[in-house]
């Protein structure tokens, strides 16, 4: 029998003792769903060196075992205490693909180098020409003797600028119906013949770059899966991008600042937290994230006996991103003029000079133009709704 309580307490002693005050700054000072990428890197060689670092796997690929309740009190206390996030891609997305579908060779090579730091992965699925109707991709691979040679370009790529590795669908086969000829392949990004341009976003940062492929072989032992068979992969991955995610721990910590937001945002001779109207506003976005939580803790559950997400991936994803939208919006309306400075240089964690603005709106300005996108990549919110018309209601 697990004792929940004592669990917790000691993720809470971990934390205290691991989460240096740069560590934490960097978690406090994130607006995406990326910290700073040197502070994740080091955070995540220090849950690796405790064996925390992939609470969802099981032991027998490294991770801790954890049950359902575990991980979910580890994953809010990790949030709550302004830990930076770990690039994810690799470890919560392409690592349950590789337990499902790879060869031995393939888990024993990858998953330690993903654990460890050593591989830092994106994910290569959108083209320019290819976005939700992602069947419509280009990007080719033609076998020739042991290797694919690839041609063409992902776009959207996030944080490609700092990875080495890269996943992705690629067209085998032209003369079968678009879904039926894509096959997924795993690609060193250092290979000749690839090139990465950054994209700048709104708020001035990068994220997402576009990637290029020249001529470039991959070994034929890099095809995760049958060849021509990569959507059936891409579907089951795309369930733990939707799904996987937490988003009701991202959400309370949102309400947690907007608290702290409405407390010191003056309202006449009192502050916005004595508004009625703003009262109002609140209390319909944490009965919107209470309900968001149970249904994630139903799609934990079905994955606990060995299912997957689902069309509830859909749903959570749809519900996630839009109540974290609104959450932005009352956030803008809480601190008002003063989240319109541009704040790019201040975001650095190692940043130690003026500030001009308030501490509580700091971040606010750039999570709202950051968040925009939200209910865009992992499948516009548009797109799942079909999928949950024709799943869910048989539409």
């Amino acid at each position: 029998m697990i004792d929940y309580p004592a669990f917790r307490e000691s993720v809470r002693d971990f934390l205290h003792e691991a989460l240096t005050p740069e560590l934490r700054r960097a978690g406090e000072l994130t607006t995406s769903v990326f910290s700073d990428f040197d502070a994740a890197l080091a955070w995540q060689k220090k849950l690796h060196a405790q064996g925390w670092i992939a609470p969802d796997w099981p032991k027998e690929f490294g991770g801790p075992g954890w049950d359902i309740q575990q991980r979910a009190i580890f994953q809010e206390e990790c949030k709550l205490a302004n830990a930076p996030s770990v690039v994810m891609m690799g470890i919560q997305m392409l690592g349950p693909m590789l337990m499902h579908y790879g060869t031995e060779d393939q888990k024993h090579h990858y998953l330690p180098r993903m654990l460890s730091g050593e591989h830092i992965w994106c994910q290569g699925y959108s083209e320019p020409g290819a976005g939700s109707d992602l069947a419509s991709l280009k990007t080719s691979a033609i076998r020739d003797g042991s290797d694919y040679v690839v041609t063409g370009t992902k776009i959207w790529t996030s944080m490609a600028q700092h990875a080495n590795q890269i996943f992705c669908l690629v067209r085998t086969d032209k003369s079968v119906k678009p879904q039926a000829g894509i096959s997924f392949l795993l690609i060193e990004l250092d290979s000749p013949g690839i090139s990465i341009a950054p994209i700048v976003s709104l708020d001035g940062q990068v994220e997402q770059c576009q990637v290029f492929f020249d001529d470039v072989r991959v070994p034929c032992a890099n095809l995760l899966g049958a060849e021509n068979d990569g959507w059936s992969v891409a579907k089951f991955l795309l369930e733990f991008e939707r799904g996987g995610h937490n988003f009701t721990i991202d959400v309370k910590k949102q309400l947690r600042k907007i608290h702290r937001q409405a407390e010191l945002s003056p309202w006449g001779e009192s502050t916005r937290a004595e508004d009625i109207v703003f009262q109002h506003r609140l209390a319909e976005a944490e009965i919107d994230a209470l309900a968001l939580e149970h249904t994630e803790l139903r799609i934990k559950g079905a994955a606990e006996t060995g299912g997957n997400p689902g069309a509830l991936s859909s749903l959570v994803k749809v519900v996630g991103t839009e109540l974290g939208q609104r959450l932005n919006e009352l956030s803008m309306d809480l601190v008002g003029p003063a989240a319109g400075p541009q704040c790019l240089n201040i975001l650095d964690p190692l940043y130690s000079g003026d500030m001009p603005v308030p501490e509580h709106a700091l971040t606010t300005m750039a999570e709202y133009i950051n968040n925009r996108a939200s209910t865009i990549y992992g499948g516009t919110a548009e797109i799942q709704r079909s999928i949950i018309a024709k799943k869910v209601l048989g539409l």
